[in-house]
């Protein structure tokens, strides 16, 4: 059988499994602003955040709603959608970077960090005056 017309990793799970990886992976991502795991895994999480991330630069209601479902935890959407997307309207794509690390001394898997390519600085919040 070929592969043609295949897209992405199985990375040896089922479908359902494979979601919740790759979900928890970015929801990681966007809360440590950098992670290391194995090559694959990471390639794959590369493409999951990128589409996210364009998601999250358009602002709206429906880009938030959508962040919201593909991420873990609430906390994790409104961060990347509040705080992170703002800083990379700089950029059109390559958000976010792979680079290898080392080799896990355990089986000898390729591991690699993935982080966002520009400097996430966090969002001081504005004290609401005049509420009593």
């Amino acid at each position: 059988m070929h592969r043609h017309g295949y897209k992405g990793r199985k990375l040896g799970r089922e479908r359902d499994q494979r979601r919740a990886l790759l979900k928890g992976l970015a929801t990681s991502l966007v809360i440590h602003e950098s992670i290391e795991t194995t090559l694959p895994k990471a390639k794959e999480t590369l493409r999951y955040i990128e589409k996210l991330i364009t998601k999250a630069k358009q602002g709206d209601l429906a880009g938030r709603r959508a962040v919201i479902s593909k991420l873990s935890t609430q906390e994790a959407a409104n961060k990347l959608v509040d705080v992170i997307a703002p800083q990379l309207t700089g950029r059109t794509s390559g958000h976010v970077r792979v680079k290898r690390t080392r080799v896990r001394v355990g089986d000898g898997a390729q591991m690699a960090q993935i982080s966002f390519v520009d400097e996430i600085k966090p969002v001081e919040k504005a004290d609401k005056k005049g509420a009593k």
